[in-house]
C-alpha cells in the first residue's frame, strides 16, 4: 500500500509536472495486441515458487533445464535448403564448417504440396525456395557425406511430412543408422497450414490421422525424434500478434494430444518428444515475456489438464526463428540490426534452439556473406557476451514478470473461446482462427501506412542514396538439372516394385485403423517419388476444399 501511495503522489507531482513541459512522444504506448503498455511496473505479491519456481523445476517459468547455458548452449541451427540436392549439400557443409552444429532442410514448394518437379504446376517453383526432392536419390545426395547419427536434423514439411520422414529413414537404413539411433524434428504441423501458410493437401480429419500416424510411429520406433513442431512461427508471420501466436500454438498442441489419445497412446508415452516452433520479433520485451508464459502454461496444461506424470511431458521445448516478415529491402544490413535484437530476445526467453535470418534474405536465397554474418550472430550473443552465463536473467524485472502474468491470463482466455467454437479442429473449419490472423494483420499493416509504428528505412528515416554497398545475391536455375535426373531415375529403378509398393500403400490408407508409416517407408525404398505417393493419397483421401 505504501509502494501505490506514493506511485500516486508521484503522479500528481513530478510527473503532471514535467508532463506539462514536456508532454511523451506518443499519445498511447500499446503492446502488439492493442493492450496499453504501464509507463512503469510496480512490484506485486507472487508465490515464487509457485509462479516462477526454479530453473528446471516447475512450472518451469525459468527454463526448462537447471543449467541451461552454462552447459550447454542453445544449437545454432541455420535453415538452409534451395535449387538441387548438390547445391543444399555444398551449404550444409558450408554450414557445419562455420560451427553449426544442426541442420534445418527447406524444401521448394512443390515438395511441400506433393509435386514432382516435372508437374507442369511445378513449373517455375522447382528449387525456388528450398530444395526440391522428388525421391530418395534426392536425400541421398543432400546428405552425401554427411552421417545422420552424427548430426540432428529438421525438416519444415508438412502435408507431405509421412513421406519425406520415410525417406529420412530410408537413408538412415542406406547409411547403415538404426532409426532408433536417428534424430531431430519433423514439423508435421498441418493446422497452422489451414490458417496461415495455405500448403495443405487433404481434408483436415485425413491429415489429421497422418499427424498422428507420424507421433504414433516415432513414439514406438523412432524414440530421439521429435515427431512434431507445432509452429506459431507461422501463424505470426501471416499477421498474428504475439498474444495470437502463443494461444493458437498452445490450442494446436491440444488438438494433437487429444487425437494421439484418442489413438489409445499413453500421455507420457509421447508427450517428452511434442516440441515447439516460435518467432521472434521486434517487441524485444515481450518476446522473452511470451516464451516465459509459454513454458508455464504447458507445463500446467499437461499435468492439471492431461494428468502427466513423467517430467519430461511438461517441458516446453521451443526452436526459435528471427521473424522474416521484420526484413525490408530498403537498405538490407540494417537486417543485421533487426535479427541480433529478435535473437537476443529468443536467448533471454530460453530457447532450444534458434535460427538466424540472413540480412539479404527478403531479396533473395541467402548468399554465403549473409549466411556467415546470421550464424555468426548467434556465436557473438553465445560467446563475447554474459547473457549465456546466467539463467533468466529478466526474472524479477517489475514489468516483464507482469507481461508475463498477463500473456498466462489472456492466453488461457483465449483458449476458453477456442473451446467454444469445440475446439481447435471446429474453429479452424468455421473460419475463426483465420479471421482473427487476418483482422490483426490488416490493423498491424495500417499502424504502419498511418507511421503509428516507425519502420526504419521503410516508412520513416529514408535515404535517397541508393544502398552504398551492391549485394551479391544468390541464383539458380535448378529446373532443367531436377527434370534430368528424375527422368533418369524412373528409367533405371524397378517399376515393377514401385508400383506394387504403391497399390499396398493404397490398400493401407483405405483401412483407418493401420498406420502408414511402414508402407511409405517401402514406397520411398524402391524410389517412388513425392508425386506418385501424394497421387494415390490424392485419390484415397481427396483434396481439401476451402469455403
Amino acid at each position: 500500500m505504501k509502494i501505490k501511495t506514493k506511485y500516486k503522489k508521484w503522479k500528481e507531482t513530478v510527473l503532471k509536472k514535467t508532463l506539462d513541459k514536456v508532454p511523451e512522444r506518443k499519445k498511447s504506448f500499446k503492446n502488439s495486441w492493442g493492450k496499453e503498455i504501464d509507463r512503469v511496473s510496480l512490484p506485486k505479491k507472487r508465490d515464487y515458487l509457485e509462479d516462477l519456481g526454479f530453473p528446471g523445476q516447475f512450472p518451469y517459468t525459468r527454463g526448462i533445464q537447471p543449467t541451461m547455458y552454462r552447459a550447454r548452449l542453445w544449437t545454432m541451427r541455420q535453415y538452409a535448403g534451395f535449387g538441387t540436392s548438390k547445391d543444399t549439400n555444398k551449404r550444409f557443409k558450408y554450414l557445419l564448417k562455420k560451427g553449426q552444429n544442426g541442420l534445418s532442410v527447406a524444401f521448394d514448394l512443390p515438395t511441400q504440396i506433393g509435386l514432382d518437379s516435372d508437374d507442369p504446376l511445378a513449373q517455375g517453383e522447382v528449387g525456388r525456395i528450398g530444395v526440391a526432392v522428388d525421391s530418395l536419390a534426392d536425400f541421398e545426395e543432400i546428405f552425401s557425406g554427411i552421417k545422420l547419427d552424427n548430426i540432428s536434423t529438421s525438416m519444415t514439411i508438412n502435408s507431405t511430412a509421412i513421406i519425406l520422414l520415410a525417406m529420412y529413414i530410408a537413408l538412415g537404413e542406406v547409411q547403415g543408422v538404426k532409426k532408433e539411433n536417428l534424430s531431430g524434428t519433423v514439423q508435421n504441423d498441418i493446422l497452422k497450414e489451414y490458417t496461415a501458410r495455405g500448403t495443405y493437401i487433404f481434408p483436415i480429419d485425413k491429415s489429421m490421422k497422418l499427424v498422428t500416424d507420424i507421433i504414433e510411429y516415432c513414439t514406438k520406433y523412432v524414440p530421439k525424434f521429435n515427431s512434431i513442431s507445432i509452429s506459431g512461427y507461422h501463424i505470426r508471420e501471416a499477421g498474428s500478434n504475439a498474444l495470437q501466436e502463443l494461444a493458437f500454438t498452445i490450442a494446436d498442441g491440444t488438438a494433437y494430444i487429444d487425437a494421439a489419445l484418442k489413438r489409445g497412446l499413453d500421455i507420457d508415452d509421447f508427450a517428452p518428444r511434442l516440441s515447439f516452433f516460435f518467432s521472434a520479433q521486434m517487441n524485444f520485451l515481450e518476446e522473452v515475456a511470451k516464451f516465459r508464459a509459454a513454458r508455464r502454461i504447458w507445463a500446467r496444461l499437461l499435468k492439471e489438464k492431461y494428468k502427466a506424470k513423467n517430467p519430461k511431458s511438461l517441458l516446453f521445448r521451443f526452436h526459435t526463428q528471427t521473424a522474416g516478415s521484420s526484413l525490408i529491402t530498403n537498405y538490407p544490413l540494417n537486417n543485421i540490426t533487426r535479427t541480433a535484437i529478435e535473437a537476443l530476445s529468443a536467448v533471454l526467453g530460453g530457447t532450444q534452439s534458434l535460427h538466424t535470418n540472413s540480412f539479404d534474405e527478403a531479396l533473395a536465397i541467402p548468399s554465403k556473406e549473409a549466411v556467415d554474418v546470421a550464424l555468426k550472430t548467434q556465436q557473438i550473443i553465445a560467446h563475447e557476451t554474459d547473457f549465456a552465463s546466467t539463467i533468466d536473467p529478466l526474472a524479477g524485472s517489475y514489468y516483464i514478470e507482469d507481461l508475463t502474468d498477463k500473456f498466462e491470463e489472456a492466453t488461457l482466455d483465449e483458449l476458453k473461446k477456442i473451446k467454444k467454437h469445440g475446439g481447435m479442429v471446429k474453429a479452424i473449419q468455421k473460419g475463426y482462427i483465420k479471421k482473427q490472423i487476418e483482422d490483426n494483420a490488416y490493423k498491424k499493416y495500417k499502424r504502419i501506412a498511418d507511421k503509428e509504428n516507425i519502420i526504419v528505412g521503410f516508412n520513416e528515416f529514408k535515404d535517397s542514396k541508393k544502398q552504398s554497398k551492391k549485394l551479391e545475391l544468390e541464383k539458380h536455375n535448378t529446373q532443367k538439372e531436377q527434370l534430368k535426373k528424375l527422368s533418369a531415375l524412373k528409367k533405371r529403378r524397378n517399376n515393377h516394385k514401385v508400383e506394387k509398393n504403391l497399390t499396398t500403400l493404397e490398400k493401407i490408407l483405405k483401412d483407418r485403423n493401420q498406420n502408414t508409416m511402414e508402407a511409405m517407408i517401402e514406397c520411398v525404398k524402391s524410389y517412388a517419388t513425392i508425386g506418385e505417393i501424394t497421387k494415390v493419397m490424392k485419390n484415397v483421401y481427396g483434396e481439401y476444399q476451402c469455403n
